[in-house]
């Protein structure tokens, strides 16, 4: 899907990414290192905040305060106004004298006691002092900076990204555009989708100019009507210019299926909007929705920049050698990928992310180490489903942020259950297959003990140097920064983690083979940024949508169909789990759970269900919509990180039903037996 970036497109799409990307690292560390500093100047400065602003000389002067001899004066009176002012007229003129004569002294040593301070302070205010401040003030600014552009940033990642999965024609869809009326069909769809886009994103604009509220973010209107407006040209183009290559002829019913899912989300929710409402901008609304979270939606294209970087060193074929010497069959071989990648997925948060970073690369060593297609396609697209559950998944944080009746460490104790559960669902599916496949009776034939392990150790040398520099940027963070890796921290710590390894291991391989001249640094780097960009693209633009179909249904007031009392906690439940799979299968992760808890949570509350169990249910769910035809976002991303030509093959590979739906039959089974057994098993305890 992504050709080697030319120049003009890395001049117009990789190094804008990569400079955003960048950019977004470099405001996070700078904010990390100005907390550092001020820990630091505090310790070597006592009272160093005080210190940091320039001390000003005290107004007064001491020497201009005279005690009264006898009577009040009108120095007496500047010194203290009010105290003299609550003096009672009638008082005798004695008692009045003492009360100017302290209310003098008292101001005087109040003005002694500011020079002295003064004073002390500026002798405090050494040159190396005021060097560390100098710098400090430089971080300082360069943060407030930044974060003034975190918006601004993610709607530019998003658009120009956008544009360029356009260009591509990399957005997520059914299936890919082989004819020349699936080409038309996906074309003027995307057409007319981000035609409304850009139409709402005016008419929004023109309320706000002639409501006179434009000043400011004006900028950002203009930035979104010029993504669109690119994205439209685009289209467009790409419309009465077909690339070349495509089928002649195609079926109208195989064209629809080649339009892309955010191109359906935006025809539905801006219809509903334009129609039913009469209401032009709320598809604007709803869809920049995302961009006042963008420290949800920038971490997306940051988990995808660390699968591009990752696929660009050697670090994935060397793991799997680890895993060699054991001659694991490619069924336990699978079933140790995808329990394994549960963790790594726990950081992003959504499996359809982690697919999309790693999933090409999962997919690749599965098939080297001697998987079918159908299983490795199978394996890819379930390789992030069972961390979503896990400790210290993002989801989760979100989800007890936004519901107060259940807190995180209650979903994580009950999700690491659910994990070793659908792990054991799996390794039994791998085993029934293989006995299908290879018949009753075959021996493993695993590796012994002794040899295995010897062969491991034996690959983990060539590791070690990757290790030692893993752990020397951890400690970095960690030390210098105070900054361990967590679901807040990962997305910004790993990909400065992968850009470390990645120069060390270009480092290495030219060490290695220097006849061979294999790829730099900055070539890998462009590399992975070209990759990123499509990849970036499909991915946000399709979670933009998502919250303008989810404004809709909100809208809609269609849940106000649904009674009070469904009758039990049994009838709700059957009710909730079909809702939330086909939400599932419709919405991005974050999205889902905002929709949910404002539309469906309080449903289940009122009928009796646990709200830790509910939760655990919508999880689940989720992950199986993830998985399930006709939308199964997973499996579209895994297709679209392994390629269409070998999604074909693996049609390919057998006859009948069975063979050629593997990849989906099975993780639906899989996920499907698990969100029945959490959805109903705990009612009967209830």
């Amino acid at each position: 899907m992504h050709a080697p970036p030319t120049r003009l497109r890395t001049a117009l799409s990789t190094i804008p990414v990569l400079v955003f990307l960048i950019g977004a690292l470099a405001f996070d560390l700078a904010g990390r290192v100005n907390a550092r500093m001020m820990e630091a100047g505090q310790s070597f400065w006592d009272g160093y905040a005080l210190l940091r602003a320039d001390p000003e000389r005290p107004a007064c002067d001491p020497q201009s305060f005279q005690v009264p001899p006898s009577a009040p004066s009108s120095a007496a009176a500047e010194g203290d106004d009010d105290l003299l002012a609550g003096l009672d007229d009638k008082g005798d003129a004695p008692v009045k004298d003492a009360v100017s004569a302290e209310a003098v002294l008292a101001a005087k040593q109040k003005c002694e006691e500011q020079h002295a301070t003064f004073e002390a302070t500026v002798s405090r205010l050494t040159p190396g002092l005021r060097r560390f401040d100098a710098v400090h003030d430089a971080v300082e600014a360069f943060v407030v900076w930044g974060n003034g552009l975190v918006k601004p940033l993610l709607i530019c990642l998003l658009l120009i990204a956008a544009a360029t999965a356009s260009s591509l024609g990399a957005h997520i869809g059914l299936r890919t555009a082989a004819s020349q009326r699936d080409h038309q069909v996906s074309e003027a769809a995307q057409a007319v989708a981000t035609g409304m886009l850009f139409y709402s994103v005016f008419a929004q604009w023109r309320i706000d100019a002639n409501a006179g509220s434009m000043a400011t973010h004006s900028v950002l209107f203009y930035i979104w009507m010029g993504g669109f407006g690119l994205m439209l040209s685009t289209h467009l183009y790409n419309l009465v210019r077909p690339p070349p290559g495509l089928k002649p002829g195609g079926s109208l019913h195989h064209a629809s299926l080649a339009v892309p899912l955010y191109a359906f989300m935006t025809i539905v929710a801006g219809s509903y909007f334009l129609v039913v409402e009469n209401h032009a901008p709320g598809l604007a609304i709803y869809t920049q929705q995302m961009a006042e979270h963008p420290l949800l939606y920038i971490p997306v294209g940051l988990y995808v920049f660390i699968g591009m970087l990752l696929k660009q060193t050697n670090l994935g074929p060397m793991g799997f050698d680890l895993l060699r010497p054991w001659k694991l069959p490619a069924e336990l071989l699978a079933f140790v990928v995808v329990a394994f990648a549960a963790w790594p997925t726990a950081y992003s948060g959504a499996s359809g992310i982690f697919v999309m970073a790693v999933g090409g690369l999962i997919y690749t060593e599965l098939r080297r180490a001697g998987a079918r297609r159908q299983l490795a396609l199978a394996a890819t697209a379930m390789s992030g489903s069972l961390g979503v559950v896990l400790r210290p998944c993002l989801l989760v944080v979100i989800v007890a942020s936004l519901n107060r009746e259940v807190t995180t460490d209650e979903l994580y104790r009950w999700g690491f259950w659910v994990y070793l559960f659908t792990a054991t669902m799996f390794l039994i599916a791998a085993l029934v297959v293989r006995r299908l496949k290879v018949g009753p009776g075959v021996p493993f034939g695993i590796a012994p003990f002794a040899e295995g392990f010897a062969g491991m150790m034996e690959n983990l040398r060539p590791l070690l140097g990757y290790v030692l520099l893993a752990a020397a940027v951890l400690g970095f963070y960690g030390f210098g920064l105070g900054t361990t890796v967590d679901e807040h921290t990962a997305p910004t710590v790993l990909p400065v983690l992968l850009l470390a390894l990645l120069a060390y291991d270009r480092w290495r391989a030219r060490k290695l083979m220097p006849a061979d001249g294999p790829k730099g640094f900055v070539h890998a780097s462009l590399d992975a940024t070209c990759e990123t960009s499509g990849h970036i693209g499909a991915l946000l633009i399709m979670m933009a949508c998502s919250v303008a179909i989810g404004g809709m249904v909100e809208r809609s007031e269609v849940m106000h169909l649904v009674p009070e009392s469904l009758g039990s906690p049994f009838a709700t439940m059957a009710l909730l789990v079909g809702i939330l799979v086909i939400v599932g299968m419709t919405m991005d992760p974050y999205g889902a759970v905002i929709l949910v808890s404002a539309s469906f949570a309080s449903v289940a509350y009122r009928n009796g269900i646990h709200p830790a169990h509910f939760w655990m249910t919508v999880l689940v769910a989720f992950e199986l919509g993830y998985l399930t035809p006709p939308v199964a976002l997973n499996q579209l991303l895994a297709r679209q990180v392994v390629g269409e030509d070998e999604w074909e093959a693996a049609r390919a590979e057998g006859q009948g039903f069975w063979a050629r739906n593997e990849s989906v039959i099975v993780p639906c089974a899989i996920m499907g037996v698990a969100l029945a057994v959490v959805a109903f098993v705990p009612l009967a305890f209830y």
